[in-house]
């Protein structure tokens, strides 16, 4: 059996449950080792069982490296993952984690505007305990199904009652989105995490706000179409075949319909570190030198896309006629 060079051994030291239906895992180095290091925003890969890897958002303190913690919400209609861990990890069960891994960075600005649905508060957790440490202006309002379902609900608003807002869905109805973010602002970062609807909505009402004012991280593929960045050079690309050239090896190889251009650079022999393989954890995250990408990943903003300097190989497919690639 092989492993990729960041793969580690975890235990997992304690299981609490946090909200209905959620529960926190701590995971430990199995001989007590300090954990790789991290900043708010990033997820862990954990290897749950043959063929079935998951991604987290830690939601612990970055400054203790003895554990790395996530929350995990029980789904009954998910892909399985959730049902793993809350059925088959408990204490001591010991599994392979990757990572971390970080592209939902926290970043500079003067004010900061938390909106969070359900388990996405999570990784939002960590960036306000950066935040609070550090004196910065912050505020979180928090939407759930109800108030029993929603994690660090209750920590969050006794440490913080007059930034944070809890808004169960069954006390309060749906979030103020328009109350919110009617008014664009230029000296605040929006983050927002949660389920696609709010995700959606959110991305409406910011679309009048300054360029890269939003971040938001998302746990499924983007629906829908993949949003456009400009006309494309040869349009028969986007669904149809088109040449990539490996630069550090200076092979071309053609990616047929239907065939994604990680499952044709592995099927060349060619190792490349991926895990979800639809777009949505930027494990297969690959430099592009030439060529213009056709993004479909849920990862990049659109200053990202324009730049076209990076792409996710296991969804996005081509807008011209050649890539070269960093592989």
């Amino acid at each position: 059996m092989s492993f990729h060079a960041d793969e580690f051994d975890v235990v997992v030291a304690r299981r609490e449950s946090v909200a209905d239906g959620v529960v926190r895992l701590s995971l430990a180095d199995p001989a007590g080792a300090p954990l790789p290091p991290w900043e708010p925003g990033a997820h862990l890969d954990l290897l749950l069982a043959p063929g079935l890897e998951r991604q987290y958002s830690l939601c612990g303190d970055p400054a203790d490296r003895s554990v790395l913690r996530i929350a995990v919400a029980r789904d009954p209609a998910g892909r399985g993952g959730s049902r793993h861990v809350h059925a088959e990890l408990t204490e001591g069960t010991v599994l392979r984690a990757r990572g971390p891994r970080n592209h939902f960075p926290l970043v500079e600005a003067a004010r900061y505007l938390f909106v969070a649905g359900g388990i996405g508060i999570t990784p939002l957790a960590a960036m306000i305990g950066a935040l609070a440490a550090r004196g910065a202006e912050w505020r979180l309002v928090y939407g759930g199904r109800t108030r029993a379902s929603m994690a660090f609900a209750a920590s969050l608003a006794a440490a913080h009652p007059d930034r944070v807002e809890i808004c169960p869905q069954d006390e309060t109805g749906l979030l103020d989105l328009s109350g919110l973010l009617g008014v664009p602002r230029t000296d605040t970062a929006v983050y927002c995490c949660g389920p696609e609807p709010l995700l959606a909505a959110v991305e409406e009402r910011c679309a009048a706000w300054p360029a890269g004012a939003l971040h938001t991280e998302r746990f499924a593929p983007r629906p829908g179409p993949p949003p456009e960045t400009g006309p494309r050079t040869h349009p028969s690309a986007a669904e149809g075949a088109f040449e990539v050239e490996l630069a550090a090896s200076g092979r071309t190889l053609t990616v047929p319909p239907g065939r994604s251009i990680l499952e044709v650079v592995e099927d060349a022999g060619v190792q490349v570190l991926s895990s979800c393989r639809e777009g949505t954890c930027g494990t297969c995250e690959t430099d592009v030198l030439a060529g213009e990408p056709d993004h479909r990943d849920a990862l990049l903003t659109a200053d990202e896309r324009a730049a076209n300097d990076v792409m996710f190989i296991c969804v996005s497919r081509c807008r011209s006629e050649r890539l070269v690639l960093d592989l």
